[in-house]
């Protein structure tokens, strides 16, 4: 069982949020000056979202592989005629996605096919070359789903995908490529944030995208129709978010052939999340112990059935396979005594976050912040929720289930609460995040930059516009970095004072 986690405080920015000359943020120089900024402010964590290749709606949760890099994240020269047509506070995946097209072809042409790269396709072989094919496939066939392709190639006959190999070499080749690329970038990230005392946090989803080279070469592992499609898809039922529910499309897995095996695909999952981070957020742990599975055609959660999920006996193959992993367990949503139970039968900490913590029917014994469990991580807010500033201004909400009396007394009890004026709400969600017995405290930056709901990175169940938030280095000021150092050494959260 994992020991307990040390006290200490972190930042939530996903690498596109970064600033830099090519539209979005990259592995280069502007991450390591973000970590300088963090352990400027006493941070010793940078939680990030999953770091795949991103497809349909740009979303980090819905990628091509589980296991490989997002190319757009690679640090490339910029081009300066380009790069002034490139927007500086958001992320235009369109432009950008074309943009850097161009300048990774030239980065990978130009890239020797060495023995460091030779190391790393053996290295990668459980999962590298049947990515690169897929991705190579895809392109030939104008991005369509894998099993939208020839049925031979869909059914990954022997024969069709040797033909394919070898017609496609050039293009398999630049893939892996890529993926050294992303890899060798991202290693030296996370040394020169080990150099630092900043560990690195990665997020796991529970689900994997149909359209994915995890579902193509796996799909005995997943329940299809024989034409490939899902014949269930996960969601989550009507809550807080959606009064429909969020229908997320991801196919469910085939647990039984998954115990059958020992659940092979798993060990390797969460051996290469480790082989990366050095702490995981598994999101939707609720789903190990029951899940919300929905019939294939649908087009709402709303007609969805809780099923019993594989609960223990993953996690004792996990544990048998790996040993104590530094897990944070995603308990968000409905949450029934079976979750906890597993959740605390491995040791990993929950999830408490402020935004949930002063509606009146708020009444549970851990979710008002008096009572929060020491073992666990505490949030101003996640990537999920509206920024703390614009959770306070917006009295409508995204919650439709909420009335107008119901809004104005959760308001008028957090700022009660916090003792907050309009104006200092977020740094008084803050300060209430590192005063807090839990842990771990992790702060979105937005909120440590007071931003309002124009900076939100993603809102459930809108299907585009999500992603795109960026900031820029003349946000953080000195004064912003003084007054959050203060704030984690007061609290006892910073490695300088333990």
């Amino acid at each position: 069982m994992p020991a307990n986690l040390p006290r200490s405080a972190g930042l939530l920015l996903h690498p596109t949020s970064l600033p830099g000359p090519n539209g979005i943020g990259e592995l280069g120089a502007e991450a390591i000056k973000f970590l300088d900024v963090l352990a400027e402010c006493g941070f010793s964590i940078w939680q990030m979202l999953p770091l795949g290749p991103t497809g349909y709606g740009d979303s980090p949760y819905q990628v091509f592989s589980a296991f490989a890099g997002n190319p757009l994240l690679i640090s490339v020269e910029p081009e300066p005629v380009d790069v002034a047509r490139l927007p500086v506070h958001s992320v235009d995946f369109a432009r950008v996605i074309s943009h850097k097209r161009r300048l990774l072809n030239r980065l990978v042409a130009g890239t020797p096919r060495d023995e460091a790269y030779e190391a790393f396709v053996a290295q990668e072989s459980a999962w590298l070359p049947d990515f690169a094919l897929f991705m190579a496939l895809k392109e030939m066939y104008n991005g369509k789903s894998w099993h939208e392709w020839p049925a031979p190639l869909a059914r990954r006959d022997p024969d069709a995908l040797s033909v394919a190999r070898t017609r496609l070499a050039h293009a398999i080749e630049s893939r892996q490529v890529e993926q050294f690329l992303f890899f060798t970038q991202y290693r030296a990230l996370r040394t020169a944030a080990a150099a630092r005392g900043i560990r690195l946090m990665g997020d796991v989803p529970i689900y994997v995208a149909h359209d994915s080279a995890d579902v193509w070469s796996n799909a005995q592992q997943f329940l299809l129709r024989d034409d490939g499609t899902p014949r269930v898809q996960a969601g989550v039922p009507p809550d807080y978010f959606s009064e429909t529910g969020q229908l997320w499309g991801n196919p469910i897995y085939d647990w039984d052939a998954m115990q059958a095996d020992g659940y092979a695909w798993w060990i390797r999952r969460m051996r290469a999340a480790f082989d990366n981070f050095d702490l995981v957020r598994v999101d939707h742990f609720r789903g190990f112990a029951g899940y919300w599975e929905v019939p294939g055609d649908e087009t709402t959660a709303i007609n969805g059935v809780w099923q019993t999920g594989p609960g223990n006996a993953l996690f004792k193959a996990i544990h048998d396979a790996l040993g104590p992993l530094p897990i944070i367990a995603e308990n968000l949503g409905v949450i029934t005594p079976d979750v906890e139970a597993l959740r605390e039968q491995w040791g990993y900490p929950g999830m408490c976050i402020l935004q949930f913590a002063f509606s009146p029917g708020a009444q549970s014994a851990d979710t008002r912040p008096h009572y929060f469990p020491r073992h666990s991580v505490v949030y101003t807010g996640t990537h999920d929720n509206n920024t703390v500033m614009g959770w306070w201004q917006s009295a409508a909400e995204t919650d439709s289930t909420q009335s107008a009396e119901a809004i104005a007394a959760e308001r008028a009890f957090a700022a009660r609460y916090l003792n907050a004026t309009d104006r200092d709400m977020p740094w008084a969600m803050i300060r209430a995040a590192m005063a807090s017995v839990c842990d771990t405290a992790i702060v979105p930056l937005q909120d440590m930059l007071a931003q309002g709901s124009e900076s939100r990175m993603n809102t459930p169940g809108r299907d585009a516009g999500n992603w795109g938030y960026r900031f820029t280095w003349d946000q953080i000021t000195p004064a912003i970095v003084q007054q959050m150092r203060a704030l984690v050494e007061t609290y006892e959260r910073s490695s300088d004072v333990l």
